[in-house]
């Protein structure tokens, strides 16, 4: 049996307490992810860092966009529910932190919806080559943002199925609101946390495929370049980010 991944304690930043090992699905039964006010810590500590990792980034891809994000200070799991504090920070910062070893003053969480069809296949997207993940394979999801806050009686929080609605019908054209949903369940690794839900559409993978692609022809921009359907848990079938394999493994079984 291989070592548990150390946890740090409560009091430190980034993946906390409470969290299974590294790639662990467990299920989840509440979110409670808070914005808190002012600049995130990585700012203060890290700043002209992230400025000129910015400046190389963009210089190579010139369609970067620095907007704001949310960007997680402390990720911690209490009694099943995922807790984490957050603040808004620019894209720039995230780039600089997953390209610095991801050091815990910050952790990134992903809201992935996985979309699922009546012939049993996942749907995924292919990223466009002008973006941060050009080429790489994941369901369609993307970046909580301000446009994903709601405010509730101690501040702002993050409205994870308003986030995972929103980004899968910008990339896809697709409403997740004809879906039958499942649980939340999720996942931690490398300073990464991923939460996700199966979400169920009645048609078959050819027909969502065709509605992407229709899609996909109209569309502003080229966030994406076509989607496919994955019907097993194959890691090297597609260029997948690390999270697709974990949770293709858990819907398919372990490939052998």
């Amino acid at each position: 049996m291989s070592e548990m991944p150390h946890i740090p304690p409560a009091s430190s930043s980034g993946i906390a307490d409470g969290w299974p090992g590294e790639g662990v699905i467990f299920p989840v039964t509440g979110i409670d992810l808070r914005v808190l006010p002012g600049p995130h810590p990585v700012i203060a500590q890290h700043g002209p860092d992230i400025a000129q990792n910015w400046e190389r980034e963009h210089a190579a891809n010139p369609a970067l966009f620095n907007g704001e994000m949310v960007l997680q200070h402390r990720l911690t799991v209490r009694s099943g529910t995922i807790v984490g504090e957050g603040y808004l920070a620019p894209y720039a910062a995230f780039l600089w932190w997953r390209s610095a070893a991801r050091p815990p003053v910050a952790c990134h969480l992903a809201a992935v919806p996985v979309i699922e069809t009546s012939d049993g296949a996942v749907i995924a997207v292919r990223m466009g080559a002008h973006t941060a993940n050009p080429g790489k394979i994941y369901c369609a999801a993307g970046s909580i943002d301000a446009s994903d806050l709601v405010e509730d009686a101690r501040g702002l929080v993050c409205d994870v199925p308003g986030n995972m609605r929103r980004e899968v019908l910008e990339e896809t054209g697709l409403d997740i609101g004809e879906a039958v949903p499942g649980p939340f369940e999720a996942l931690q690794m490398s300073g990464s946390a991923t939460l996700f839900r199966r979400l169920r559409f009645a048609e078959t993978s050819a027909s969502i495929l065709s509605r992407i692609a229709r899609h996909v022809e109209t569309a502003d921009d080229d966030e994406i370049d076509g989607a496919v359907a994955i019907f097993d848990a194959d890691p090297q079938a597609h260029n997948y980010q690390p999270f697709m394999r974990v949770i293709l493994a858990h819907i398919f079984g372990r490939h052998r």
